[in-house]
């Protein structure tokens, strides 16, 4: 079973991401504190992230950075959601290793088909 790892502060976010990816057959982890992201990451071996940007350290940019150095997760597949909308913050995440970038709020059929895409 294909597994998704989430790593977003807010829990209504994770808890609502974690029940949209289980009606899609995926097998999801999640991860509020992003300090602990790649130790959980490590054990869960993901096959794709769900990340966050706006965390408290580290914050979403930093861990896209962090997850693309460390050998195992260099070629796993990152998808950004966020309510940051701005190209800035979209050309930070692209250069930092993200995959693709979805805005807050975002339609689960939109999102279903972007994990397809990255998972391919």
């Amino acid at each position: 079973m294909t597994k998704i790892m989430i790593v977003d502060d807010d829990n209504l976010v994770t808890q609502l991401l974690e029940k949209l990816l289980k009606i899609d057959g995926y097998e999801t982890a999640s991860v509020n504190d992003s300090s602990k992201a790649i130790e959980i990451a490590s054990s869960v071996k993901p096959d794709l992230f769900l990340l966050d940007l706006m965390m408290p350290q580290p914050d979403g940019f930093k861990l896209c950075r962090m997850l693309r150095q460390t050998l195992e997760f260099a070629t796993t597949p990152i998808i950004i959601v966020t309510a940051l909308d701005d190209s800035d913050s979209r050309a930070v995440a692209f250069g930092a290793g993200a995959n693709d970038y979805i805005t807050k709020p975002f339609h689960p059929n939109e999102l279903a088909e972007r994990i397809k895409e990255a998972l391919q």
